[in-house]
């Protein structure tokens, strides 16, 4: 299992630096100058010279990479161009915001899909199974940002349960608490699990039929026991194996996703920061972010790898 460990966690470190290098040279390349964007168009040649040399702008970009990737290995963040504060304060605060909101998701993604394929499969090519393939079809088909739109419509305006948009905070000083943030993230989080709990059924019912055609699954229908208690007691645990991967990537999928329900939902997430930070031209920002994100989306595959070897027993460390 160590030398399972090992391999997995160099892989991890291998792809958050070619990661890293990606997102400085894409971003060290985009047209257009920092300085001149924030000094504005009247800006003389040499306010702007001034700028680029107290922002760094005019040291080599191999110099510049390195001083941010040492940066960040020594838990220091460049300051943000346009709010002049570190960038681990900044996306620290709008994290507040996005992992509730993507745990939200992922709870309802999990409840809902694993519910709605176990359903499915246990009324095989019945009413049942057909509603409910006809219905995670449509679930894949409808964007996110539509769908939150139509939920702002009904729930929002027409009912008017829940505000359109815009979130309390979850301190009770300032105006929030728990149950005004929770209710505030509740219909974003819908909109986000609406495509992914849709994915889920589909490959929760798919495997939980072929995992029905096993040899065990017909010695325990032998045995006397009820559909019922196989599908609970044996099936579903054999089932959930190769599910565990899709919720892995999908966990990650929600992560990253949530910058466009921000964006619906006017939240103070990573996705807002992320928008503003383009206006402003502010890539110190969207260098970081970008960066989180992917760091996000890696621990997440590595967690998923390492449980996926720990729960299949016919899957040893050291053949992964």
């Amino acid at each position: 299992m160590s030398v399972f460990l090992l391999k997995r966690f160099a892989t991890f470190v291998a792809t958050l630096l070619v990661a890293s290098v990606l997102v400085f040279a894409v971003l060290d390349l985009l047209p257009g100058n920092v300085a001149q964007v924030i000094l504005g168009d009247t800006a003389t040649p040499e306010s702007i010279a001034t700028l680029e040399k107290k922002l760094g702008l005019d040291r080599p970009a191999l110099d510049r990479y390195t001083g941010w990737v040492g940066g960040l290995l020594s838990g220091r963040t460049a300051a943000s161009y346009s709010y002049d504060t570190p960038t681990a304060e900044l996306i620290g605060e709008r994290l507040q915001v996005t992992l509730p909101l993507a745990v939200m998701a992922m709870v309802f993604t999990v409840l809902i899909g694993i519910a709605a394929g176990v359903f499915a499969a246990a009324r095989q090519n019945k009413t049942g199974d057909v509603g409910v393939m006809a219905l995670s079809q449509l679930g894949i088909a409808v964007p996110s940002f539509w769908f939150a739109i139509l939920l702002i419509l009904l729930f929002a305006v027409k009912l008017q349960w829940v505000s359109a948009g815009g979130f309390p905070g979850w301190r009770e000083e300032d105006g929030g608490g728990l149950w005004a943030g929770f209710t505030a993230l509740l219909l974003p989080a819908v909109a986000l699990a609406a495509v992914q709990a849709a994915v889920l059924a589909r490959w929760t019912r798919s495997s939980v039929l072929e995992t029905l055609r096993e040899d065990y699954v017909r010695t325990a229908r032998a045995k006397g026991l009820s559909r019922r208690a196989v599908l609970w007691r044996h099936v579903l645990r054999n089932a959930m194996i190769p599910v565990l991967t899709i919720m892995g990537l999908q966990f990650a999928f929600l992560i990253t996703g949530t910058i466009v329900v921000e964006q619906v939902f006017v939240l103070p997430g990573i996705g807002r920061l992320v928008f503003q930070a383009i206006a402003n031209r502010d890539l110190v920002v969207v260098r970081d972010v970008v960066l989180l994100l992917v760091a996000m989306v890696v621990a997440v595959n590595f967690v998923v790898d390492v449980l996926y070897a720990v729960i299949d027993p016919r899957l040893k460390p050291s053949d992964a």
